[in-house]
């Protein structure tokens, strides 16, 4: 029995130390299964509708983004008439109680600039839900230029006036925020900002509890670039994995319809060069993170392609390898029709972001980039 013990213990010493740098995936695709990718339903999630267009207009709607604050589930996304990027984007959002009936959507209340305003997520402390928005100069084209703002509520329907998300230095981060805004487990906030020129995404690291201001540029290992006003990897999420370490998960903008990823053992003061993984991906946003047991989780469209279904989540108890993934969404008769045409309106279900909340975990994400809606799963199924 000792002996065998051993064994184990040598086993999963040899793992570890093998994939340190890694993120592994232990099962297989089934690509001739382009609906599901061979993979079940997962059991016992529920779906709502936070938000559907009708006719009359906010028909583009895309970017949820959901937080709690006071005993409420906050959700916020951007919208416009038809297009996406449109000079007439603004941003939303909704309030519920119990995470199934939502209020009708509300505007943040933003003043008029020469571009558009697009959301950039939430965090919130006892007292203060913020709101994180994104002031874009030039809407459309890759050398866009933007800069992030926030607004403070004590109550979730009165707001300050916006004011710039700012460095250590205190000056305004010249950059736009990803949604993923979370705290490590050193107690210091974690973001990525899409820094200029264009869109080049560099993780930040602050000491501020708030995320408004004391923002550091992390030191990320060089990836050559797709123009020189973009970086491969864009959009990510990130997670802890069990020895402590940080791994943040990009979005492939030079198309290996694979995730990439890059790790950080000193809390995001370094990262390695950003590597493509073993996961199929349809080049979007994805949702990381961990559940309170510690196991790590990755919602993403593992399709392989441009097309944003299946809708799907994979799960580690180490963070390094991934041996389980079922979906929430899927392609076919769970799919509904588009019912709006629209510029980058494709079907699927779009950039997932997820939070945890009342024993959930929820995922939000915009179906056909039109409905608004959020499938939650026990957390007692990751038991």
């Amino acid at each position: 029995m000792k002996t065998c013990l051993l064994f184990l213990i040598f086993v999963a010493s040899f793992f570890t130390s093998v994939y340190a740098d890694s993120i592994v995936r232990d099962f297989d695709y089934d690509a001739s299964r382009p609906e599901t990718m061979g993979f079940e339903l997962l059991p016992a999630v529920e779906t709502v509708t936070v938000f559907q267009p009708d006719s009359t207009g906010c028909r583009y709607n895309n970017g949820l983004v959901l937080y709690p604050f006071k005993g409420k589930l906050f959700a916020q996304w951007q919208s416009s008439d038809w297009d996406e990027d449109a000079s007439d984007t603004r941003v939303l959002y909704s309030v519920s109680s119990d995470g199934l009936t939502w209020s009708e959507p509300m505007p943040l209340p933003l003043p008029p600039i020469e571009g558009i305003w697009t959301n950039g997520g939430w965090w919130a402390d006892a007292s203060q839900l913020i709101a994180f928005v994104n002031a874009w100069s030039i809407p459309t084209g890759v050398g866009k230029k933007g800069t992030t703002c926030f607004l403070c509520s004590e109550d979730g329907i009165h707001w300050t006036e916006p004011l710039p998300v700012c460095d250590v230095d205190g000056r305004p981060v010249p950059g736009v925020m990803e949604q993923d805004l979370r705290r490590m487990p050193n107690g210091e906030l974690l973001t990525t900002f899409h820094v200029q020129p264009g869109l080049i995404a560099v993780p930040h690291f602050t000491s501020d509890s708030t995320g408004k201001s004391g923002w550091i540029r992390s030191q990320m290992a060089s990836i050559p670039m797709v123009t020189q006003q973009m970086s491969r990897g864009i959009e990510p999420s990130w997670f802890v994995r069990s020895d402590g370490s940080l791994v943040m998960v990009f979005r492939d903008q030079r198309g290996s319809h694979r995730l990439l990823y890059s790790i950080s053992s000193d809390s995001a003061r370094h990262w390695t060069t950003p590597v493509e993984s073993d996961f199929l991906d349809s080049r979007a946003k994805q949702s990381a993170g961990n559940l309170p047991n510690g196991i790590t989780f990755l919602v993403h469209n593992p399709s392989g392609s441009k097309t944003r279904f299946p809708l799907s989540i994979t799960w580690s108890r180490d963070g390094i390898r991934f041996d389980r993934m079922m979906n929430l969404r899927i392609g076919g008769a769970d799919l509904p029709d588009r019912r709006f045409e629209g510029r980058y309106k494709s079907i699927g279900y779009h950039y997932p972001k997820s939070v945890i909340w009342n024993d959930y975990l929820y995922v939000g994400y915009a179906t056909n980039k039109e409905m608004i809606q959020c499938t939650r799963i026990p957390l007692a199924f990751f038991d």
